[in-house]
């Protein structure tokens, strides 16, 4: 074991990864953690159920990012394959879903939490909760303990920034690491994987909180997908939305605004919607809908969005039911969004996720400019990006002490 010190900012998943390998190399790995305990967004988003990748063919899984090309070859050697045996090494089985999310059988974040940190304080790994960096400069990092309030000033051989981006900043991602980079190293973040805000008027209040089932939704129709949508007081949120949120931004960017489209009856054609939507003697418009298959969300939603004139025709009804459009004021705010589009450039970056400008540091994980929608594709990039960072460290420090 080789005795170079090194610094790692941030006790979630792309931490804990760069931690596990670089203790195969050195014994001086320390971990430093803001909050009392490790890898707390990592337990939130377990608690109903932890989606920790997904076993969908590779090239269709890559393509699930915004930068595939850049991320592809972590992808590659740290897959669904890899994460579940990977898993199961740390005594956690898994299993496939039947959308092809990938879960552990007890579907819970806290085992596998344990398990892992275990592992690596076994593997001496040593771990400071409470601990706040406040200043980066070149190897040196400031550390203010919060628990005496006392602050120190260490050099280090190589350090790592697994910092998250800025999204439910309660749990440790509060962005101060923007700091000690310059601007023109950062793409600035967006909300991503988040809801999206559209005014509603008092006629849809009844159906707060209940989905629109089985519709399908697009801004491209390249891009459309299934999915269930909830109508919430502030708009729209589920992952056929989030699924959407890419294209939403890049239209907001371009246009200033934003619109979603929706099929509310995708397993119907249109002719075949048409006849179902036949006037019919001594039958309410509201049956009408009901035997069509528009249950009381898609009909207060069509009542909201659609002019009274074509609700009793049935041809311009249809083609509204087929291809609503919803226009969409902006996204929640980033506080509330599940993960961050933006952070550290590509261009900023060495291949082994160095910085260019420091070369004592790299960079990991949510805080990289990287985007990709739920469903397992947000760890998965952590855990890749948290490896090649260790390996990354492990090359350069092999290189410069040689």
């Amino acid at each position: 074991m080789s005795s170079k010190k090194i610094a790692i900012i941030g006790a979630g998943p792309a931490g804990l990864m760069a931690a596990e390998v670089l203790s195969h190399y050195y014994d001086d790995i320390q971990v430093y953690e803001q909050k009392p305990s490790a890898a707390r967004k990592f337990l939130m988003a377990g608690k109903t159920g932890l989606n920790i990748s997904h076993a969908e063919p590779i090239e269709k899984f890559i393509n699930r990012y915004d930068h595939p090309e850049w991320l592809e070859v972590w992808i590659r050697r740290w897959d669904a394959v890899w994460i579940q045996n990977w898993m199961k090494g740390l005594g956690i089985d898994s299993y496939i879903g039947s959308s092809g999310r990938i879960f552990p059988v007890e579907m819970k974040a806290a085992p596998l939490l344990r398990a892992w940190l275990k592992r690596l304080v076994d593997q001496k790994v040593k771990f400071y909760y409470r601990h706040q960096v406040k200043a980066l400069q070149q190897n040196h990092l400031t550390v203010l303990n919060l628990q005496d309030n006392v602050e120190q000033t260490t050099a280090f051989d190589a350090i790592i920034l697994a910092c998250g981006a800025v999204s439910w900043s309660q749990l440790g991602s509060d962005g101060a690491w923007r700091n000690w980079l310059s601007s023109d190293e950062m793409e600035a973040f967006q909300a991503s994987n988040a809801g999206v805000v559209r005014k509603w008027s008092r006629f849809m209040h009844p159906v707060f909180g209940q989905p629109l089932k089985r519709v399908h939704a697009w801004v491209d129709p390249k891009s459309k997908s299934e999915g269930d949508i909830i109508i919430t007081h502030y708009g729209l949120e589920s992952g056929l939305v989030y699924r959407q949120g890419r294209d939403l931004r890049s239209l907001l960017k371009r246009q200033n605004k934003m619109w979603l489209y929706l099929d509310l009856l995708p397993d119907l054609t249109i002719e075949q919607l048409i006849k179902k939507l036949q006037p019919a003697k001594k039958q309410s418009l509201n049956n009408i809908w009901r035997k069509a298959g528009l249950d009381t969300v898609k009909s207060n939603l069509i009542r909201e969005l659609v002019d009274k004139e074509l609700w009793a025709i049935p041809e311009l009804l249809a083609k509204q039911i087929k291809n609503l459009k919803i226009e969409l004021d902006d996204f929640r705010p980033i506080e509330e969004a599940i993960s961050c589009a933006g952070g550290v450039k590509q261009e900023a970056l060495t291949e082994n996720l160095q910085l260019k400008s420091n070369p004592y540091v790299f960079c990991a994980g949510e805080m990289l400019d990287w985007d990709a929608p739920t469903g397992g594709y947000l760890l998965t990039a952590c855990f890749a990006t948290g490896r090649a960072a260790g390996e990354g460290v492990y090359a350069y420090l092999e290189k410069q002490f040689t």
